[in-house]
């Protein structure tokens, strides 16, 4: 076994190593894999922190109705949507917007599939169901696509008295 120390100006972070040699029929020369762990005195903090925000959203889309999760995943698309929009048009965006409304979405379907097997709803019905439903939404502008025409709205208002 082999340990390496590396010193920083916040402290000292320590990692061992395990040199495993993987059996194969290979008769060539062998390259052993060195995998790195952590020092269980290394801080995790922030992985604490990503985990308890994450279990705070799941709590907040698991007390929604299935409606209500519906009606976010339309809207969340809709979004989604408008940020491809504007990338396109080399507007300026958050990038970081895409990823966290995919997950978002993603998320929010776990839910709702979740729901379904608990209804004893089988993986054929589910999709026969999202067809039915995928039909039956109403093309509408995101939340923020009305937002900015209502903010527009009032600017001409201002302007115009």
């Amino acid at each position: 076994m082999m340990s390496l120390s590396i010193t920083s100006p916040s402290g000292t972070t320590s990692f061992t190593s395990k040199i495993n040699i993987s059996k194969s029929s290979f008769n060539g020369i062998r390259i052993p894999k060195i995998t790195l762990a952590r020092a269980p005195n290394a801080s995790v903090s922030s992985l604490v922190v990503k985990m308890s925000k994450r279990e705070e959203e799941l709590k907040e889309i698991r007390t929604k109705s299935t409606e209500e999760l519906q009606e976010e995943i339309v809207d969340l698309k809709g979004e989604l949507f408008m940020l491809r929009l504007q990338r396109s048009a080399r507007n300026e965006f958050k990038s970081s917007e895409f990823l966290r409304m995919r997950k978002r979405i993603a998320r929010m379907l776990t839910v709702k599939r979740e729901r379904e097997l608990e209804e004893g709803i089988n993986k054929r019905i589910s999709r026969k169901l999202d067809k039915k439903w995928k039909k039956s939404i109403v093309p509408r502008p995101p939340p923020s696509l009305i937002k900015l025409r209502e903010e527009e709205a009032a600017e001409e208002a201002k302007e115009s008295t």
